[in-house]
């Protein structure tokens, strides 16, 4: 039974298969849906924080070696990354494990500028809502799921 809770783990660390599939999958097999939903969740946060954090660094480079060569940001993009960092970030998270999987979700808010604290609260906060929308619509039986 540990064997499954792994499975549980690493499966939701997985892009693509993640909790929307992992967690209606360990609940239906009759696993406890309190560690269900808890290991989905750790794991899949676990495995977003990098491409937040590579992304970030990436982008700082690119930045960077865009000033170098002279080019600086137009008022234009930055009130556009502004207005992104204030309405556009919490759609996106929220939607994407659903729609994109959260990974690319994550990677396409870093690329357009989102804040690495910003999408990490975000990524962070739609995974709990979405594992307890998935966990408690399973164990109420919806047809959805089955």
């Amino acid at each position: 039974m540990l064997f499954e809770y792994a499975l549980v783990f690493v499966a939701a660390a997985i892009p693509w298969f993640e909790i929307a599939v992992v967690i209606p999958l360990g609940i239906i097999r009759g696993l406890s849906s309190f560690w269900v939903m808890l290991l989905a969740f750790v794991g899949n946060v676990i495995t977003v924080l990098p491409v937040v954090i590579g992304a970030d660094k990436v982008m700082e480079w690119y930045t960077k070696r865009r000033r170098e060569k002279g080019k600086a940001p137009s008022s234009r993009n930055e009130r556009g990354k502004r207005i992104w960092n204030k309405y556009g970030l919490p759609g996106l998270a929220l939607l994407g494990p659903i729609l994109t999987g959260i990974h690319l979700a994550a990677l396409i808010a870093m690329t357009l500028g989102a804040q690495k604290t910003n999408a990490t609260i975000w990524i962070t906060i739609s995974l709990g809502i979405w594992t307890l929308i998935l966990g408690i619509g399973t164990m109420m039986g919806l047809d959805i799921f089955l």
